[in-house]
């Protein structure tokens, strides 16, 4: 193995494979989406597509959608993406998903060094949160037009778009704060704070040991197969300070500071949770309904779900994923 390969395999770590979706309902293309170009990055247009239902909810409640992919692959209009999108719609949501650049795409791997390799990974992640304040900044001043309340919107991500959602809030509540870590936060509108985060198989990235907030975090779902190699349900790497908090470390910090949650965690599977948004909208929905009326307390729940059955993708660890095993 040589030394470039430490980031391919980061690149890998956070895909969200075909394999691991053990149902996928047929797309219910019932709403056609808006489409609008929210930023310019250098030669990169961000779109978003804005889904507005047929039975609106009363509270003109929004779900912000944030794919998975590795942030190497995805997009906001894919298969998948649209049939997650149109069973939230149904449910009466407007539902924004967004495009994110995909910094890990244009890494030239021979560049890779063991010494670079954290921070190029966190750059990945500050991207993509910042693209997501962007989107939101974006949504502000049209919220009326849209028919979104501005003090409801949660954001959803699966796999990477999970740790874009959960790391945009954590550098929300800490934006304040020194550090460049926390400048992902900085398009967001003044007076947003997310009304609930719901990250399937998500994780915060951290520099100086175990996630801290300054100010009260969103109301935040964690759903999480105990099994995950992949994003991992703990710490990735173990031994540093600065990496990849999975939701146990997530939790242990919520309840020190006494924070609303929900954590589910799949003890018999690993990543298959990350492609479950669809299966798992009962529980989303309901944690949602739940934060917006402020009801969420600190819950944690051991969940076994037929529905979520464990595939290859439980048993495989980074470097079993880079050799193709």
């Amino acid at each position: 193995m040589t030394l470039r390969t430490p980031l391919l395999f980061m690149a890998l770590l956070l895909s969200l494979p075909a394999a691991a979706q053990t149902s996928r309902p047929a797309i219910r293309d019932t709403v056609v989406p808006q489409t609008f170009l929210y930023a310019t990055r250098g030669t990169d247009s961000l779109l978003l597509d804005v889904y507005r239902p047929h039975q609106p909810r009363q509270d003109s409640a929004c779900i912000l959608y944030m794919f998975g992919g590795g942030f190497v692959s995805g997009a906001r209009n894919n298969e998948g993406t649209r049939a997650v999108c149109q069973h939230y719609v149904a449910e009466g949501y407007t539902v924004v998903a967004i495009d994110y650049r995909l910094h890990l795409k244009r890494v030239d791997y021979d560049t890779v060094r063991l010494f670079n390799m954290q921070s190029i990974f966190r750059r990945a992640i500050s991207i993509a949160a910042s693209d997501c304040a962007a989107a939101i900044a974006y949504l502000w001043p049209r919220a009326d037009a849209l028919g979104i309340a501005r003090n409801r919107i949660a954001l959803v991500g699966s796999s990477a778009g999970a740790i874009s959602v959960l790391q945009l809030d954590y550098c929300r509540a800490n934006r304040d704060q020194q550090g460049s870590l926390f400048a992902a936060a900085a398009e967001l509108p003044e007076g947003f704070k997310p009304a609930a985060v719901v990250a399937f198989s998500g994780a915060i990235y951290a520099d100086h040991g175990r996630p801290r907030y300054a100010t009260a975090p969103a109301p935040t779902f964690l759903l999480h197969g105990v099994k995950d190699r992949i994003v991992h349900y703990k710490k990735f790497p173990p031994l540093l300070r600065e990496g990849l908090y999975g939701p146990k470390k997530i939790q242990r910090t919520f309840n020190k500071e006494n924070r609303p949650y929900w954590f589910f965690r799949y003890p018999e599977v690993g990543h298959e949770v990350s492609a479950m948004p669809i299966v798992l909208l009962p529980e989303c929905c309901a944690f949602i309904d739940a934060a917006l009326a402020g009801r969420v307390s600190r819950y944690e729940a051991e969940c076994h779900d037929d529905q979520i059955q464990p595939t290859k993708w439980s048993r495989m660890n980074v470097f079993d994923l880079y050799s193709g095993k």
